[in-house]
């Protein structure tokens, strides 16, 4: 086992200066991304969550809050999934950082649709005279609430690419020294969480009770602006276009709208193979896309609900997941410090399981309508769930790509890990997708029979989903070679932490001194080179 490493300064001390500066860019942009990200989302989901109760009381129906509150989520995952399985051929013909930049770009201008659309039906700044926690939502825009779905599910086509490219490019940035990534994630994530972190109490404290949840992602589209144009300023690592040998003497048009699809399913062909053909990687399965579906319900499907059905109050659920991101800052954080001393992601995939079993205590918590420290009382027990999930993404994600990086040469057309990352995304967003609106209606009818009371509900989206979750992921941590061990210094017996270039340049050194020692009588011609 490695040598522990306390020192903040040592682990970023190994990065080049080039690469120093590239991260520096590239944390400034995510930060400013982050930030509106939260703002934009939490925004949203509380906005339709109050228009859709109060539509229902205007019109003396029952409720069908979460039940579309869970097909906008579902809807806008299943969008993400075009946009991640978009990216395995693009990043293969531009640089990552160009792609990003301008899906980021698109993403901002998408979200201000919504805002236009509000204030030209009538919708304008929450006025002063109503208190943080009123019901009086007529300063909304006067528009169908449906309408927000179809605006959303554009989003989620550009949201996709940028969550998948964040997971690619730090390869770019450092290599495949599985060391300098998983340094490298854990710097990024500790900065992405602290703007995810304050842009969660921001939206729930500040620009919701100020602006409304109609106008508090008003600053999205400026914060996206800033993040594209900065990570414009991103330097490749050599980076060299492919262009693919497909339909070659096509019309412009036609070759590009079919070449589209065929990289579609190529990608997807790909990514499915390399997972499901090897033990290596079909662990990563549930440890990846069943790990990140239960962090996203727990901030997506659970937060919503506590925070309307339990408190009252929609916007509260971004204080939830500000507790949320604080734990996930504490997790990348500590994989930064202790990098060395927890070497695979094995450990944290096991903690990351038993953490989810901490929201049994949900079916079972009665706080009182209204009162804001109750929220906080939730957000400080997602920090330990949080805190596992991070810990573990970190490493889990520093792991696939050192691995993959060892792949590229043995694809053509799509990247290799590229495929692999959307191909495990589409999955969490697949299972999210189906699963989102279902439990959405299972908690309305919950909540119209026992008049808004959710709690049994509760036992089964939150206990026994999550249950099953840590079941499955703690099973698959003991399928690689290796991993029966409580904490495993390798998988399989391969060394990460040295770049890809340097293993194949160090090779071709060893064997040229073999061919010279053979040359020179040193080494007989039956000897296997192995052995020197």
């Amino acid at each position: 086992m490695g040598k522990m490493n306390f020192s903040v300064k040592e682990n970023w001390l190994m990065f080049t200066r080039e690469e120093k500066r590239n991260i520096a860019i590239y944390i400034l942009g995510i930060m400013c991304y982050k930030f509106g990200l939260e703002a934009f989302n939490g925004s949203l989901i509380a906005l339709a969550t109050n228009r859709y109760d109060a539509d229902a009381k205007a019109k003396g129906i029952t409720a069908i809050t979460f039940q579309r509150i869970g097909l906008l989520q579902g809807l806008n995952q299943a969008f993400q999934c075009v946009g991640s399985i978009l990216i395995a051929p693009l990043i293969k013909r531009f640089p990552t950082k160009n792609v990003l930049s301008m899906a980021v770009l698109v993403f901002g201008l998408l979200t201000a649709i919504l805002l236009i659309v509000d204030a030209a039906t009538g919708g304008t700044v929450k006025p002063s005279s109503l208190s943080k926690t009123s019901k009086d939502y007529s300063y909304y825009g006067d528009y169908n609430t449906d309408g927000i779905i179809p605006i959303f599910c554009i989003t989620g086509i550009a949201y996709g690419m940028v969550e998948l490219i964040r997971r690619v490019i730090p390869r770019d940035i450092v290599g495949g020294d599985v060391q300098k990534l998983r340094r490298m994630d854990a710097i990024v994530h500790i900065f992405y969480e602290i703007a995810g972190t304050s842009a969660s109490f921001c939206t729930a404290l500040a620009l919701i009770p100020r602006l409304g949840n109609n106008m508090a992602f008003i600053i999205t589209p400026i914060l996206f602006t800033i993040a594209s144009i900065t990570w414009f300023f991103v330097s490749t690592y050599g980076f060299k276009a492919e262009k693919p040998e497909n339909l070659k003497d096509q019309p412009g048009y036609l070759r590009a709208l079919l070449l589209g699809f065929i990289l579609f399913g190529e990608s997807v062909w790909t990514g499915a193979k390399i997972i499901f053909s090897s033990r290596k990687f079909c662990w990563l399965l549930p440890g990846y896309s069943f790990a990140l579906y239960g962090h996203r319900y727990l901030e997506n499907g659970l937060s919503p609900i506590l925070a309307k059905r339990y408190l009252g109050e929609a916007s509260w659920s971004q204080i939830m997941v500000g507790g949320s991101n604080f734990g996930e800052l504490l997790g990348a954080l500590f994989v930064f410090l202790f990098t060395n001393l927890i070497t695979t992601p094995i450990p944290w995939l096991r903690f990351d399981a038993l953490t989810l079993l901490i929201v049994w205590y949900l079916p079972y918590f009665n706080p009182p309508k209204d009162q804001l420290s109750y929220a906080w009382r939730i957000a400080g027990s997602f920090i330990p769930i949080s805190f596992g999930w991070a810990a573990g993404d970190v490493s889990l994600a520093a792991y696939i790509q050192a691995s993959l990086a060892r792949k590229e040469s043995t694809t053509r057309n799509v990247s290799a890990l590229g495929s692999v990352m959307a191909f495990l995304y589409t999955t969490y967003i697949v299972i999210y997708a189906i699963t989102s609106p279902l439990l959405g209606t299972y908690v309305d009818n919950v909540s119209k029979a026992n008049d808004d009371d959710v709690s049994s509900a509760m036992v089964n989206i939150a206990g026994v989903q999550f249950t099953l979750i840590a079941v499955i992921m703690i099973a698959a941590t003991f399928v690689p070679k290796g991993a029966f061990a409580f904490n495993p210094d390798t998988l399989y017996g391969e060394r990460l932490d040295k770049d890809v270039d340097s293993e194949s340049s160090s090779d071709v050194d060893r064997s040229e001194i073999v061919n010279m020692e053979k040359k020179n009588g040193l080494v007989g011609a039956d000897t296997p080179p192995e052995k020197y």
